[in-house]
């Protein structure tokens, strides 16, 4: 019965809350990063090999290095997101209640409070910095939802010639001619080919990664602010509790006084 009694009180002392959100963020983030990682890969080379673009030599921004840079993004974001989970959840443990029954009464400081606060602060940034990515990543799912297009029309309509040109992307610049017409044989192979098609599904899992990370700080943002209502409550109780102390330590010390002078006068 005391292992019972034991695991009951150590399950009642996890922020399910914080878990579900952890669970929901860290889902989030694997998927944005490790479908994203890949589909832009995949981007790199359809780039390569259809539409017959080369890295350019020296240190010039061109979309190849710019999909470099998002690469090493995705592995900054993977690492920061995995940590703050990880602090999001011991603040979680620390604001339950069922710690105050397992470690005793505990004094609510203002590092304590200004700690909520600034993480409520800091989740509001990250969510809104997660709904700037998650409509940045619709963009390529709308570029190869066009592509899938062209190639679906090209097999219904037959003798279509639509062109794809990669300017009116922004991916290469103006005076560079990077088009792709269905008439020719490297369309046609790419439209043939698997790579497009998984690439363009790795595109909308990496959305639907972004839009769950977007949940979970949504879900977060709740549980701090519960967390910060429940420390702010437990702040004034605390007061309360110390000047009902105060008071009825001075009433106690007044009727000692009292009884004393009593007690000499009647002696």
């Amino acid at each position: 019965m005391g292992c019972f009694e034991c695991c009951i009180k150590c399950l009642g002392g996890i922020p399910y809350a914080s878990l579900i959100a952890t669970i929901l963020l860290y889902a989030g983030v694997a998927l944005f990063c490790g479908c994203g990682h890949e589909a832009l890969s995949g981007t790199v080379n359809i780039l390569q090999t259809y539409f017959e673009m080369a890295r350019t030599a020296g240190d010039t921004l061109d979309v190849f290095t710019m999909i470099d840079i998002f690469k090493y993004v995705v592995y900054g974001i993977a690492a920061a997101f995995f940590v703050y989970g990880i602090l999001l959840m011991v603040e979680g443990f620390f604001t339950t209640g069922a710690i105050k029954d397992l470690y005793g009464d505990f004094k609510i400081t203002t590092c304590g409070r200004c700690v909520s606060a600034w993480f409520i602060m800091l989740t509001y940034l990250f969510m809104l910095a997660w709904l700037g990515v998650t409509a940045f990543t619709s963009l390529p799912v709308y570029m190869y939802f066009n592509l899938w297009t062209i190639c679906r029309n090209t097999t219904l309509v037959e003798g279509a010639n639509l062109c794809l040109d990669l300017r009116q992307f922004g991916i290469v610049t103006i005076g560079e001619e990077k088009k792709i017409c269905t008439v020719s044989e490297n369309f046609l192979r790419m439209c043939e080919s698997t790579e497009l098609n998984m690439t363009f599904h790795l595109f909308i899992v990496a959305l639907a990664g972004a839009g769950a990370a977007v949940i979970a700080m949504v879900h977060y943002l709740m549980v701090l602010s519960a967390n910060w209502a429940y420390v702010k409550d437990a702040c004034r109780m605390q007061k309360y509790e110390d000047i009902k102390s105060k008071e009825e330590q001075e009433l106690h010390d007044i009727h000692s006084t009292r009884s004393k002078e009593r007690l000499n006068a009647y002696t």
